[in-house]
C-alpha cells in the first residue's frame, strides 16, 4: 500500500469523526450572596439562554469579607438557581464550597 494513500485516508477518517463530535462551551455566571431580585432574574435569563444554546454553565458565588460567616445565604442563592433551571438543565457537579467560592456546573438535558 502506498504510504501517501494511507495517510490521506487516515486524515479523511479523522475529519469525518470531527464532524460528529459534540461541541460546547463552558460559560460562567458570577454572583454574590446579597444579589437583588432584578439582578437575579437577569442572570437566570442568561443562564437559561446559555443552556438552551447547548452550553454548560458554571455558577460561581463569591463571598467577600465577612460574608463568609453566613455561608447558608450563599447556599440558598445557588440552590435557587438550581431549582429554577430544573426544566432545562441538570446538575453536573453539585454545589461545592472551595475557599471563598461556591461553584456548581449545570449542563443541558
Amino acid at each position: 500500500m502506498d504510504f501517501s494513500k494511507y495517510k490521506y485516508e487516515q486524515e479523511k477518517r479523522e475529519r469525518e469523526a470531527k464532524k460528529h463530535q459534540k461541541h460546547f462551551q463552558l460559560k460562567e455566571i458570577r454572583v454574590k450572596p446579597n444579589i437583588e431580585e432584578h439582578d437575579y432574574a437577569i442572570k437566570l435569563k442568561h443562564l437559561i439562554e446559555f443552556i438552551k444554546k447547548g452550553d454548560k454553565v458554571k455558577v460561581t458565588l463569591m463571598f467577600r469579607g465577612r460574608e463568609m460567616t453566613h455561608r447558608e445565604i450563599g447556599r440558598r442563592v445557588v440552590d435557587r438557581f438550581v431549582a429554577d433551571t430544573k426544566e432545562v438543565g441538570i446538575i453536573e457537579h453539585g454545589p461545592f464550597l472551595e475557599g471563598r467560592f461556591i461553584t456548581t456546573v449545570i449542563a443541558p438535558k
